[in-house]
């Protein structure tokens, strides 16, 4: 294991992007302690305390605390993933996105700025919502979390929130360009991995209080083991198609006619789906808090919360939404056959063309259905079991999603890294011996 991470820091480029990474996860992490100005931050950090379990106290886990600490990176990279939804569900449905799609790089660039721009606009939403829910907080002992609200108060915030995740976008767009991962999932991960301490002490007090006793621990820790094995499994699995190539002579050389497989992963989706669930779920609780009425408040309050048979069965229908949704715009069956028509490669016993294509989504189809299922038991029942063993520890689908996924990514991206260069290493000392004997 030391030689592997010795190895990583040997290839001048992969140090290069694993520093960057880490830099700009630095800067990330400073931007979530940086308080907007005119806000009590002891007030909020108590009224936060009551909102663990909902909507704002899952959402704060995936900004890092920056939302009960009411710092300028508070909306996090979400409203740029909820730009992201809009833009692909719209390039599948209006003509003008879908040219600008087959397009290639020109078209996704053009594509990529139009949700820059939706990005703002979904920012200063949510960033007016949050401001004004931010002007009606009080505590338990009545103490305002705004000791002066006012229209000054909401432009200057919603300026500086809005800022704050345009930068925060830009930060991510930078991990893509020239660091290593996701730059968004990065982010989300990095905020995920904010509470762990804090809540592990919170457990450790509870035993300590004899409120929780150790084997509530024990289950609860059995219970997340075996979670996190059947996501790693779900994300490593894959169904491989046999495909064959028929022999073509190409000049005076045979090429094809060997055996391959198409390897169609079971969760093409990755963490996207409830990702994309998750932020569509929390869209309309953020318009809720700037509701005139407080019956409607109230409604969304009380039926549109994390455990609730509206939350958990809308979460339900988005995942397997989404799954579908974002497995047929990465994976598309027609452009498979198409190429493997091109190329001579055929599935045995299935005709080239429209039948290889069906074939194929036929296929994903059915093994896209059970996925969604379990992903779905794995958003859903890790909160309620948490909430039954009374184990202060957040790891519902979202979390444990994100973090093995992105683990499993970086680590993919990284071991490519390496056998690039080890290949490369092979072949130049391939050419010095070979120049040495000539």
């Amino acid at each position: 294991m030391w030689s592997s991470i010795t190895n990583i820091f040997r290839i001048q480029e992969l140090r290069e992007k694993i520093l960057f990474t880490i830099f700009i996860i630095l800067v990330f992490r400073i931007g979530t302690h940086i308080p907007v100005p005119g806000i009590d931050a002891s007030a909020l950090a108590q009224f936060f305390e009551t909102l663990r379990g909902t909507v704002f106290g899952i959402y704060d886990i995936f900004v890092g605390g920056a939302l009960s600490r009411a710092s300028i990176f508070s909306l996090g990279i979400m409203p740029y993933i909820s730009a992201s939804i809009i833009m692909q569900l719209l390039s599948n449905t209006l003509p003008n996105l879908q040219r600008l799609q087959r397009e290639g790089e020109h078209g996704r660039r053009i594509i990529n700025q139009y949700a820059r721009l939706l990005t703002i606009l979904i920012a200063t939403v949510q960033a007016f919502g949050i401001t004004s829910f931010l002007q009606t907080l009080k505590t338990q002992t009545g103490i305002a979390v705004v000791p002066n609200p006012g229209i000054l108060f909401t432009i200057t915030t919603v300026i500086t929130l809005v800022g704050g995740a345009i930068f925060v976008m830009w930060l991510g767009e930078q991990i893509d360009e020239r660091g290593i991962g996701r730059g968004s999932s990065m982010l989300i991960l990095i905020g995920s991995l904010d509470t762990f301490p804090a809540e592990a002490r919170a457990i450790a007090n509870l035993i300590s209080s004899g409120t929780i006793t150790w084997l509530n621990v024990l289950v609860f820790f059995v219970f997340f083991v075996l979670v996190t094995s059947i996501v790693v499994i779900i994300t490593e699995v894959q169904r491989r198609i046999p495909i064959h190539y028929a022999k073509r002579v190409v000049g005076k050389a045979v090429v094809g006619g060997q055996t391959t497989y198409l390897p169609l992963t079971v969760n093409v989706a990755g963490v996207i789906p409830i990702i994309f669930a998750q932020s569509v779920l929390i869209f309309p609780q953020t318009l809720s808090t700037i509701a005139p009425s407080p019956q409607i408040q109230s409604i969304f309050q009380t039926y549109f919360q994390p455990g609730t048979w509206l939350y958990d069965t809308l979460f339900a229908l988005l995942i397997l939404f989404f799954a579908y949704f974002y497995t047929s715009i990465v994976l598309n069956p027609k452009d498979i056959a198409d190429n493997l028509q091109r190329n001579g490669g055929f599935i045995p016993g299935i005709r080239p063309g429209d039948a290889t294509a069906q074939y194929i989504d036929s296929v994903m189809s059915r093994i896209l259905l059970p996925a969604s299922i379990i992903f779905i038991f794995i958003a859903i029942v890790p909160y309620h079991v948490s909430k039954l063993l009374n184990v202060p520890f957040y790891f519902g689908g979202t979390r444990i999603l994100i973090i093995v996924g992105v683990i499993l990514d970086l680590v993919n991206q990284i071991n490519s890294y390496l056998l690039m260069k080890q290949y490369d290493a092979l072949i130049k000392k391939g050419k010095i011996r070979g120049w040495r004997t000539s």
